[in-house]
């Protein structure tokens, strides 16, 4: 499946010539609020920079996996799908020259041209309603267009500081050749975080984690609506259209692998705990290994 993806987003993706660089066009992020540019008769965008970034580390990591296979189960799995050297060739390219926009200030664009988007003026959106989080809905309502906006549904670029361990992340950068910095992430986070409108609860989730260093008090703030938002129904009304598994689960898993720190690196589990105010109480199974019989 993972080569299959590769594949697939191999054969979609552009060389650019004039940046060096390969490119994905006609694209939406999980953003979803901006579906083309203001105006325009074409849909999707050009480069968003979660995908771009997510393409870029499947493309390392198809190469990895082939790695990991013995040559007795590589070659007949290549041979089952028509895998080429040539295939395998590009993924190495495109896991080191994929396009990912900035800003001039080192804020990585949501996608390329966003930072040409109008601001919105989120003061006075939030003094005329009393929930904004599903702003689509709010301005197609006034006859407005959210593709004008610098604005989010929900975590896009910055999904990538939650789905990655800063040191993965990073060398996914610096293999690209980006610089990747703190001071690069804080500027991101800060960035993006006052232009999303989290018309998703999932998003609570990932802004929750991303901020559970910086902001420990921000970040149980959100844990603790994306905890109760089924129960409160905090959008108004699509409870009854059923309950939100993901943001169930993403919970659980930010206890776990956010503010437990919980992460498997060379084989080995670690912990580094944060918040641990907040989580008395809290403890793992830990089954140990079955005894080797002698």
């Amino acid at each position: 499946m993972m080569l299959e993806i590769a594949r697939f987003w191999a054969s979609i993706a552009h060389f650019n010539e004039e940046r060096g660089r390969y490119e994905t066009h006609g694209v939406m992020g999980p953003d979803e609020f901006h579906e083309k540019y203001p105006d325009s008769d074409e849909e999707g965008l050009m480069n968003n920079a979660y995908t771009n970034v997510m393409v870029a580390w499947i493309s390392r990591t198809a190469q990895e996996i082939l790695d990991l296979l013995p040559e007795r189960r590589r070659r007949p799995l290549g041979a089952k799908i028509g895998l080429t050297q040539e295939e395998v060739k590009t993924w190495e390219d495109m896991g080191r020259k994929m396009f990912v926009p900035f800003q001039e200030d080192g804020i990585i664009s949501q996608f390329e041209g966003y930072e040409d988007l109008e601001e919105l003026e989120w003061d006075a959106y939030r003094e005329k309603h009393d929930n904004i989080q599903r702003l689509d809905r709010i301005l197609k309502a006034e006859g407005d267009d959210p593709d004008r906006y610098k604005l989010a549904k929900q975590s896009d670029t910055v999904l990538l500081f939650f789905l990655f361990p800063e040191r993965e992340l990073k060398q996914v950068f610096e293999r690209l050749g980006y610089d990747y910095t703190p001071e690069m992430v804080r500027k991101n986070i800060e960035y993006y975080d006052h232009r999303t409108s989290h018309g998703s609860t999932l998003s609570f989730v990932a802004h929750a984690g991303i901020l559970a260093d910086t902001d420990p008090d921000s970040s149980w703030e959100r844990y603790m609506v994306a905890l109760e938002s089924d129960i409160g129904d905090i959008q108004g009304g699509t409870i009854r259209e059923g309950i939100h598994m993901g943001v169930m689960a993403g919970t659980l898993d930010l206890l776990q692998r956010g503010y437990m720190g919980s992460e498997i690196r060379d084989g080995i589990l670690y912990f580094d705990p944060k918040l641990k105010d907040r989580l008395e109480g809290m403890s793992f199974s830990m089954p140990s290994a079955a005894p080797r019989s002698t």
